[in-house]
This record gives structure tokens, sequence and C-alpha cells, in this order.
């Protein structure tokens, strides 16, 4: 209940304070194309409940149909525009409609294509137990996600071999810790990341390394080393396919 009345408070100030922003960004998505600057996306919330996610639109009109989930940096469908929005991260802002609303949360696990849940395991499943959020952990840790995956001749299959499996594990981690505290210290590290990210994966490293987090999960979070493939939680056999 307190979770839900902080989202309900701060997304609408935030959408009254970040509203030329959105302004901008809508109106230049617009004029690129004379298309719908939004993107509604389909997604799985919380108990596996689809809903549409409200995101300012970075790609070419209809990218979704190319049946590519993951975004490397220099993925053809970006539009010049969106490579803007995605490197401040300013496609995620309409986001604040969903917390709003009440589909998604300010934190919690980001939320996932149906293709992609389909497959979770079953301790993934715990994900789809609480609101999906705007933030989380693994935002902050794999921020620069199109950078892994660029260059990948399969973004998909590379996103689930050495992105997914510590995803997933941060984003259960933070479900089995999470309280509005924390909420709050991950909100201004995600802020933090954008101006410093350095900085910021230090003050996750002090937060992880404070609440006793597994130690593979402190290392990979350092993102100090080569991230190289891995079972998802609760499997045993790294992801061949896709």
């Amino acid at each position: 209940m307190i979770k839900r009345l902080f989202d309900l408070i701060v997304s609408l100030t935030a959408l009254i304070l970040v509203s030329p922003i959105l302004a901008i960004s809508l109106l230049s998505v617009y004029l690129q194309d004379f298309k719908n600057p939004f993107y509604i996306a389909p997604r799985v919330g919380r108990n596996e409940k689809i809903f549409k996610m409200f995101k300012i639109r970075s790609m070419v009109v209809n990218a979704d149909r190319t049946g590519v989930d993951s975004t490397s940096s220099n993925d053809m469908r970006i539009t010049q525009v969106g490579h803007l929005i995605r490197k401040f991260k300013i496609d995620e802002i309409s986001q604040l409609i969903n917390v709003f609303l009440g589909d998604m949360s300010l934190v919690g696990p980001r939320p996932n294509v149906k293709r992609e849940t389909d497959v979770y395991t079953k301790e993934e499943k715990i994900l789809l137990t609480v609101r999906p959020g705007i933030t989380d952990i693994s935002s902050i840790v794999f921020s620069d996600e199109g950078e892994i995956l660029k260059d990948s001749k399969d973004p998909d299959l590379l996103y689930n071999q050495i992105i997914r499996p510590w995803k997933s594990r941060l984003g259960i981690f933070y479900i089995e810790n999470r309280s509005l505290f924390l909420d709050i210290r991950l909100l201004i590290f995600t802020v933090l990341a954008i101006i410093n990210k350095p900085l910021a994966l230090e003050r996750i490293l002090a937060l992880l390394e404070g609440m006793n987090a597994d130690s593979d999960l402190v290392k990979i979070s350092s993102r100090k080393e080569a991230l190289t493939p891995a079972p998802p939680p609760g499997a045993s056999e790294i992801v061949s396919k896709r």
C-alpha cells in the first residue's frame, strides 16, 4: 500500500516536471516521419497479465514485426532521433503513465515480452509476482545492454546467454529484499547512472555487499570483467537457441 502511494505521488509529480521534455521528444519523433510518436508495447506484468506499456518510439514503425526482441546499439531499426532518445533514456519517461495507472511500479524487474516470459524457469517466474518497474538493480548494471549486444548476429540468443541469467538473479534478489528505502536508493542511483555510471556501479556494489548478496552477483555487477554465458536461475544448461 505504501509502495503504491509512493508510486502515485512520485509518478504524477515527475510527469508534471518532465512534461516539457516529453512534449519536445514526442514532437521530434513525430516530425521525423509523421507517424505516431508513441510505441505501445505489449508486455507481461504482475501475475502474467498482459498490459500496454507506453514508450516514446525510438525505432521505425512496425520494427517489432521483425521478431527480434533484443536491441543492439547499432540496430538498423533505430532512427536518428531514436539514438538520442535511447542515450539519455528519454524513451522510458512515458512509462510514468503506466506507473500512474498501476500497471507498473517505479522500481521493479523490467517488464518483458511474452516470448521471453514463456521460457522462464520456475525460479524466474518469481519475477512475475510483482509489478514490473521502470528501473531496478539490473537496469543500472546493464544500462549499456545495447552496446553489449552490438554486432551480434543473434542478439536475442546472446541476451539469453549473458544478460538474462544475471538480470533475472538481480530481479529475484530485489524482490526478496524490497523496501521503500531500497526503492528510493535505486531511483537515486538510476539518475546518477545517466550522469556517471562508474560511480553508480560503485554505489550498487556497496549496496549489494551491504545486503550480503551472493559473491558472484556482486562480481558480475561490478562490470569489470567480460560477460560469459551462464544458465538462467533454476536451469542447469546455458540457453542454446531462441
